[in-house]
């Protein structure tokens, strides 16, 4: 076989360069997937109650990027949702982030915008000096917030202490001193109004583009003969563990369904403290999908399984970086995404990366 690019990995990095390749430069174009479908952990599909589920847990598109949102919106039509999340804290469920709402409610208050900041101000720890996620979570909120919404949350998500955590982790959830509950503040945000797999069909639609699912590219890549590799799978599988395996966190994900309209008030409620899962999903609040019955699905971290969250710790970094400086002498590959890169991306900033890569490519 002779494919001038091949591209392990059918998520939304390897489908974006997949379509640009196909379609801008009209190269063919392989595309490599273990999986048994496209989308990565976009994917979603009906149920044996033909209620539409999210398999790899909830996934809301928002950018502040207009370039991606109108990129996307080649490939689907929008439903103009806005996503809102509950947490479970002390009995009550408190809108999530943190907001004027979240404060007043959790100790009983009626506080406005500026003594909610004031509040803030008085319960936030001075810390020198900020290293782990709790530092920014007691600098933001105190040891009282950080211990209700947080801490607990935080160990069931990743296993270990918020302290032994890079200040990425908790710095990703946005503290608002108003009173606006929408979880993300993005000016683009929607869900794909046919589902993203429909959306990710849609993308792979050029006849530039032939994919093979079910299968691992080390399996077939001798028998390939290409220009360029563009590599979106686990960079220490590419180079077999040479520096050894890089830590990830996994989930287990498990749907119920229910004969009943409704199972919850929110999209997504949070559990930092009750029970052994994080969250809850009730999918029908998310695809607008009306059906008497509906799913929800309960998040369970755990240690093993598939690669979802790159370890955000300082050791992870640096096991990483020795693998960083074998990818930096590839001239055949490119390494595009999250366990690529291993770090963690945003749908719509993997999108960006693979259109900006795409574009150094095509100014060369």
């Amino acid at each position: 076989m002779e494919f001038k690019y091949v591209i392990v990995g059918a998520g939304l990095a390897g489908l974006t360069m997949a379509e640009r390749i196909a379609n801008v430069w009209n190269e063919k174009v392989l595309v490599i997937e273990k999986r048994n479908h496209i989308g990565g952990n976009i994917y979603d599909s009906y149920n044996e109650d033909g209620i539409l589920i999210h398999n790899y847990g909830p996934h809301i598109f928002h950018t502040k990027s207009e370039k991606v949102y109108q990129y996307l919106s080649e490939f689907t039509q929008w439903n103009d949702f806005w996503h809102r999340v509950l947490t479970y804290v002390d009995g009550n469920l408190v809108p999530m982030p943190i907001t004027v709402e979240t404060i007043n409610k959790l100790y009983n208050l009626n506080l406005n915008v500026f003594e909610v900041e004031e509040f803030l101000h008085k319960q936030a720890e001075d810390i020198e000096e900020i290293k782990t996620s709790k530092d920014v979570a007691l600098s933001k909120v105190g040891q009282d917030i950080y211990e209700k919404i947080f801490e607990s949350y935080t160990k069931k998500q990743w296993g270990i202490d918020p302290a032994e955590l890079d200040t990425s982790v908790i710095s990703r959830i946005p503290i608002r001193l108003n009173r606006d509950t929408r979880y993300f503040a993005d000016p683009y945000q929607g869900m794909p109004k046919h589902g993203y797999t429909k959306m990710c069909e849609n993308m792979a639609k050029s006849k530039n583009i032939k994919i093979m699912l079910n299968t691992d590219y080390k399996e077939v890549i001798d028998d390939i003969k290409y220009d360029t590799l563009i590599y979106t799978g686990p960079t220490d599988y590419f180079y077999d563990y040479k520096h050894g395996k890089l830590s990830y966190r996994s989930i287990n994900f498990e749907f119920e369904t229910y004969d009943m309209d409704e199972f919850q008030e929110a999209p997504v409620v949070n559990y930092p403290n009750d029970y052994d899962y994080t969250r809850i999903t009730e999918f029908k609040k998310l695809t607008w999908q009306e059906h008497k019955k509906t799913t929800i699905c309960k998040e369970f971290p755990c240690a093993e399984g598939e690669p979802y969250y790159p370890f955000p710790t300082k050791d992870c970094k640096a096991q990483f970086s020795l693998y960083q400086e074998e990818m930096d002498k590839e001239s055949k590959v490119i390494f595009i995404g999250r366990l690529a890169e291993y770090r963690y991306y945003n749908m719509d900033a993997v999108v960006e990366r693979a259109l900006d890569i795409f574009e150094q490519m095509d100014n060369k």
